[in-house]
């Protein structure tokens, strides 16, 4: 595997940074989740645009320009001979001290991984998934935004531990006034007599697969609502479906012991799932040529 890091595209094996390095010490730093499909990165521009506003919002200048940025990830691409891959590119601090004074860090590192990574959550995209709502709460936006796709991803953890605990494959959050936030690592849907419904993302990430959803959701003309929900929404809800990079589209048939419609993913669903696979087809920046 090769590994662009600082400028270069290194072996694995020589993909290092120092101990040093508060993205390693204190989780300060960005990273981005990105899909590559057919040959062509789909979305660079929001994920590129999200990785900079979550940089700029922690106070971190990326030492390359954007376009820079795009042609490290199709790089790396292009070294691993990858058509579909899952990206992670990676901003740090950088190497500094003991302290936790982020001017003691003179430059920071820039890392982009690609790997070959099928669908995240196999034949669960068939049958559906088992979510649990976690006793632990979302960071809240006034202590850390969850628009900032930080390195520090223990809040994020410590659900996954939780739903893992109760033999769960997916956390929903809520947040501390008692709202749905999001899952583990993506948004979520809901689907109630044909509406969709999706919390506002003051207390979620601004997800790039959650903005593909609604735009095809508003060209198979559905009714989109943005609004807080609850347990109550949940639990009586006709379908639900999470929503990520990694996770594509994913739909949900239990949450805390409850059948979720009649236990199998919802016609719309299927719809948003199949409509979301083509458009990942035919849509993108391409890698080579």
């Amino acid at each position: 595997m090769i590994i662009y890091l600082d400028g270069k595209y290194v072996p694995e094996e020589e993909a290092k940074v120092s101990v040093f390095d508060h993205g390693l010490l204190y989780g300060d730093g960005v990273f981005e989740g990105i899909r590559a499909y057919n040959g062509r990165v789909f979305r660079l521009d929001e994920h590129l645009a999200r990785l900079y506003d979550s940089a700029k919002t922690i106070d971190l200048a990326v030492p390359i320009t954007k376009e820079e940025f795009a042609e490290a990830i199709k790089g790396t691409l292009r070294k691993n001979n990858l058509t579909d891959a899952y990206i992670r590119p990676i901003v740090t601090r950088g190497k500094g001290d003991l302290g936790l004074d982020p001017r003691k860090c003179a430059k920071p590192t820039v890392i982009v991984i690609a790997v070959s990574w099928g669908a995240m959550y196999g034949d669960l995209y068939e049958k559906g998934l088992r979510a649990l709502c976690v006793s632990v709460r979302r960071t809240p936006a006034e202590s850390m935004p969850p628009n900032v796709k930080s390195l520090n991803y223990l809040n994020n953890i410590l659900a996954k531990i939780e739903a893992n605990y109760h033999g769960m494959d997916e956390a929903i959050f809520f947040d501390i006034h008692g709202n749905v936030s999001e899952g583990s690592g993506d948004n979520i849907f809901v689907v109630k007599n044909g509406v969709l419904i999706t919390p506002p993302t003051l207390n979620n990430l601004r997800g790039v697969t959650r903005l593909v959803t609604l735009e095809l959701a508003a060209s198979m003309g559905l009714t989109v609502v943005e609004r807080n929900l609850g347990y109550f929404d949940l639990y009586s809800a006709d379908e639900v479906f999470v929503t990520g990079t990694a996770a594509e589209i994913g739909p949900i048939r239990e949450i805390d012991g409850r059948v979720i419609g009649n236990g199998k993913p919802g016609p719309i669903t299927r719809q948003l799932m199949a409509a979301y696979k083509a458009v990942t087809q035919k849509e993108g920046s391409p890698i080579y040529g």
